[in-house]
């Protein structure tokens, strides 16, 4: 069953209305679009602990840890049972990614859909080997005015928190995005903005359908009635929003909300990808940007280091315990290494 079909990713920044897009979704029938536990984005970066997946213990370390993880997710999988002994004898190959692959279908096929749709944004870092993995996968590049994107950033619990580090971030994302629209056929590779999605969300989610080959449903725009939002909801304060209709008037609101100097920076730092996007700068002219010198970037690394911790102090006690889980599960991996070495 290892991802014979067409797997969708969702590829672009966070806090761009992934979670909505998410929830839409997954009112399709044949489509399954779990909250994702970003497997790709946390495991990679630990494969070296494995050691040599040939090794049954190993391998067999690998999907139990993988399993773990999606279990521990903040928003519950519901309907599925990872049985070890099935994903490993489903996997084809003795890699991540074939777990990631075979974990995946397993909740699609609880579903009772035909192929599935990662949210996990992060996988805009692993096209290569998503591309060397799965046969001919599409994806949908979902993006925001950056500089909306910022203030959310700036509010949240996750991610960058100063303006210079969030605008560096979203400019080498969007890069990564529109030179892979390049490299690929459009028939695999699907653009969708924030600002369409909330102001022409009838419109867009029909083109996305056609884009999927599956029908448009009214029950898309339903969504935040669904027992998945709620449960989304009621696990962060993140995702607060999706237990309410669409937001139609949620852009542009760095205007009046951001600084004029943090626009500047913005602006600066990544005003070529808006320019590429179609949207307006505010404040710097093309060819007028500033440029930083590396004592003012250490500065400015310095600075988001330090709103960063002071970000995680003031997370809701529930929310840091939900989290809490997978963080443990990933510094147990690192703490292994020394048994693999």
């Amino acid at each position: 069953m290892n991802s014979t079909k067409t797997p969708v990713f969702m590829i672009g920044t966070q806090r761009s209305g992934s979670n909505l897009l998410r929830l839409m979704m997954n009112q399709l029938k044949d489509i399954s679009s779990p909250h994702p536990p970003h497997i790709l984005e946390r495991m990679i970066p630990l494969m070296n602990n494995y050691g040599d997946l040939k090794s049954d213990d190993n391998f067999a370390l690998l999907v139990d840890d993988v399993c773990r993880l999606v279990e521990m997710n903040p928003v519950e999988w519901s309907g599925v049972s990872f049985d070890r002994d099935v994903v490993m004898a489903e996997a084809k190959k003795r890699s991540l990614m074939s777990v990631y692959g075979v974990v995946y279908d397993q909740y699609a096929q609880s579903q009772g859909a035909k192929t599935w749709c990662c949210k996990s944004l992060a996988n805009i870092n692993y096209v290569s080997d998503i591309e060397k993995h799965f046969n001919y996968p599409k994806y949908i590049y979902l993006y925001r005015d950056g500089r909306d994107v910022a203030l959310s950033f700036q509010k949240a619990v996750v991610g960058e928190k100063h303006i210079y580090c969030i605008a560096k971030e979203w400019a080498d994302t969007q890069t990564k995005a529109l030179n892979l629209s390049k490299l690929i056929s459009q028939e695999r590779f699907h653009s969708i903005s924030y600002e369409q999605l909330t102001q022409q969300p009838e419109e867009t989610a029909r083109s996305l359908c056609g884009f999927l080959n599956t029908n448009y449903v009214p029950a898309m725009l339903d969504f935040y009635k669904t027992n998945e939002a709620r449960n989304a909801a009621e696990s962060s304060k993140l995702w607060g929003n999706v237990t309410n209709p669409i937001i139609q008037n949620n852009s542009k609101k760095f205007i009046k909300e951001m600084p004029t100097d943090e626009i500047g920076i913005f602006e600066s730092v990544a005003g070529n990808m808006l320019d590429a996007l179609g949207y307006d700068r505010a404040i710097v002219a093309k060819g007028q940007e500033q440029v930083f010198s590396s004592q003012e970037i250490e500065s400015f690394n310095k600075l988001n280091s330090a709103k960063k911790s002071a970000s995680l102090r003031n997370v809701d006690e529930k929310d840091m315990k939900r989290r809490r889980q997978q963080l443990d599960l990933l510094d147990e991996i690192k703490n292994r290494s020394i048994e693999f070495a």
